[in-house]
C-alpha cells in the first residue's frame, strides 16, 4: 500500500490514478494521517419495483414484512 501526502497527491494525481487502476492501493494523507483511499470506481446499480404496485424484492435478502413492523407502520387494520 502506498501513502502520499495532499500535496504530493495534487501534482501527481494522474500517475496515482495510474496505480489504483494497475490494482496498487493508495492513501492520501493530511500531516501523516490517513485521511482517504483512492479507489478504483464501481458502478452502483439500484433496482426498483416494476412500477405496478408493491416493488419486487429478493427474498435471499428480504423475506418480508413482520406483522409487528407492519402494525408499527401501516396501524392494526381494525
Amino acid at each position: 500500500m502506498t501513502q502520499v501526502n495532499v500535496h504530493e497527491a495534487k501534482s501527481q494525481l494522474s500517475a496515482l490514478i495510474a496505480r489504483v487502476l494497475d490494482g496498487e492501493e493508495v492513501t492520501i494523507a493530511r500531516a501523516g494521517v490517513p485521511v482517504v483511499d483512492l479507489v478504483r470506481h464501481r458502478e452502483l446499480s439500484v433496482v426498483y419495483g416494476l412500477g405496478r404496485g408493491e416493488p419486487e424484492h429478493d427474498p435471499a435478502v428480504f423475506d418480508g414484512m413482520d406483522d409487528e413492523i407492519e402494525r408499527m407502520f401501516y396501524g392494526s387494520g381494525e
